[in-house]
């Protein structure tokens, strides 16, 4: 395997060896495209948060390659509930590994934005025609959407100006059973790549895991409005000092029938549109007309 650490911070990042003092080039020179890259097929991009090893990523792979070539950039290991966050104070490593066949493919110590960051800038031979995270281990539907890490991986692909899909699977389960799931992901994936999204926009799809096993279809929705009501458990350590551990309940506070969580708890796939824009363009005028300067 091929390792390398990213020396110093910002867009002018250089490899460094792995073990020496010695810099070496790009490992992707403009002029040095892989023979697998085929141009007349669509490059797609894939990371994740659950880790390279995770199963979903691995299911995800076998479906994109029936709709394109594909690179692999993804954490070493999980990175569940990462957000968009990013390393600044300590270097990434990048190592090349051998886990897809055919596919070429990285594990990165970073976060998943911290993926498709190096990803841009020192792995792709050019701008992928499709950017897909997941599959996730567990759902990402309605306010979830802002803690995902398969989502914000999918999110900075569609900063960049690709097309981008985050896919989340509703099982937890390490043992989850993905085939159910891939006829819908490479449908959404066929149509994603086939229409336009405007830029600014990306998909956070969500798999139901009905009880009967059956998949009733898609559902185009919206996010519902919904929060976690955290309950921080108190603990001791063995040195008798306290600490705390994070646990919660969902509360669904939206039962429209338009939402992802109807959607999902009636057995379809939800299919948000999601956006990077967090302005509340609704509320300008009114904020305006506030007294802020006076």
């Amino acid at each position: 395997m091929n390792g390398y650490i990213i020396a110093g911070t910002g867009r002018d990042l250089s490899l460094q060896a792995h073990g020496n003092n010695h810099f070496v080039q790009n490992i992707n020179s403009a002029t040095e495209i892989p023979e697998f890259c085929n141009m007349t097929k669509p490059l797609i991009l894939i990371s994740n948060d659950d880790g390279i090893t995770s199963p979903g990523i691995s299911a995800l792979v076998e479906t994109m390659l029936e709709l394109g070539d594909v690179i692999v950039v993804a954490p070493d290991k999980p990175q569940s509930a990462m957000g968009h966050a990013i390393t600044i104070n300590q270097p990434i490593r990048l190592t090349k590994v051998e886990l897809f066949q055919g596919v070429e493919a990285w594990q990165c110590s970073g976060t998943p934005v911290d993926c498709v960051k190096i990803a841009i800038d020192k792995i792709l031979p050019r701008k992928p025609d499709l950017m897909v995270s997941g599959i996730n281990h567990g759902s990402n539907s309605s306010i979830n959407v802002i803690y995902s890490g398969t989502m914000s991986a999918a999110m900075e692909g569609a900063i960049d100006g690709m097309k981008a899909i985050g896919f989340s699977l509703c099982d937890y389960s390490w043992e989850a059973d993905f085939i159910p799931a891939k006829p819908f992901i490479k449908k959404i994936a066929e149509n994603v790549l086939n229409n336009d999204l405007p830029y600014g926009t990306l998909l956070n799809v969500n798999i139901p895991k009905p009880e009967d096993g059956v998949i009733k279809g898609i559902k185009v929705c919206r996010q519902a409005q919904a929060k976690w009501k955290e309950d921080f458990d108190q603990r001791t350590d063995p040195f008798g000092r306290t600490y705390y551990w994070m646990t919660g309940k969902f509360v669904n506070m939206d039962h429209g029938q338009d939402t992802d969580e109807w959607a999902l708890q009636n057995g379809y796939v939800s299919v948000v549109p999601t956006m990077f824009d967090l302005t509340d363009h609704q509320r300008i005028g009114a904020i305006n007309n506030w007294d802020l300067n006076g």
